[in-house]
């Protein structure tokens, strides 16, 4: 008898930094396959998985900005580097074996199918994992962002934002070994406490939509499993 599900379509929320190796830059391959074998595990359970990619091995449009590159510039630059991300973790599934596709805000015909919202649903109802890439397409907009649009125009069920730490911490807990790990907080709560988990218009637009988002280790084996599952892992945000 199948397993019950919690989430039957989710977002997986990859920042650059979990493929550069918990927080490194450039890409570590033992990090990208080690993600790509986690995803696999979801495709025996029958959940549908579509990836949102970050770019933050390689460039952030707010850093670049302050040593003098145009702020918008920057962020296509970012943008950039959210394909060759995508690229890198394209590879990685389909040496596991899964049916892929790499989807772009941004013109790659070559390398990337343009994003189109029927298309891509239709490609998660055949089984096969979608990566977006380039964001929202917009300078000065967060991938957290595009997470969150693209959980609400393909219909997932739930925003797996992947990190390397447990969840949400009341303060930081590089800073402050002690801080106490938050195991469900409200939207509202994330404004009012300042906690920079996820940029505002990110937990705006997950909250209108009323999309879940669920802050987790992706480094601890299993755990991306563990939440499909519906166990408690990591910091919810309701």
């Amino acid at each position: 008898m199948a397993k019950k599900l919690r989430w039957e379509k989710i977002i997986l929320k990859l920042s650059g930094e979990t493929l550069g190796g918990k927080g490194e830059f450039g890409l570590d391959f033992k990090s990208i396959e080690y993600i790509a074998r986690e995803v696999k595990d979801l495709f025996g359970l029958g959940c549908s998985v579509a990836i949102v990619i970050g770019g933050g091995n390689f460039i952030r449009g707010e850093k670049l900005a302050k040593i003098g590159i145009d702020r918008a510039t920057a962020d296509y630059m970012g943008m950039l580097g959210t394909i060759i991300n995508g690229l890198a973790l394209q590879t990685a599934l389909e040496k596991l074996g899964l049916d892929t596709r790499v989807m772009s805000t941004l013109t790659a015909i070559e390398v990337a199918e343009p994003f189109i919202r029927r298309r891509a649903i239709r490609h998660l109802e055949k089984q096969r994992v979608v990566i977006f890439t380039g964001g929202t397409g917009n300078p000065y907009f967060s991938t957290d962002t595009a997470a969150a649009l693209r959980a609400s125009e393909i219909g997932a069920e739930a925003i797996l934002k992947a990190t390397n730490v447990q969840g949400v911490y009341e303060e930081d807990p590089k800073v402050n070994k002690k801080a106490k790990l938050l195991k469900e907080v409200n939207h509202l709560d994330m404004v009012k406490k300042g906690l920079k988990v996820m940029d505002l218009t990110a937990i705006t637009l997950s909250m209108e939509n009323k999309i879940p988002v669920v802050v987790f280790d992706v480094f601890k084996k299993g755990n991306l499993k563990r939440l499909v599952l519906g166990k408690k892992i990591g910091s919810e945000i309701k």
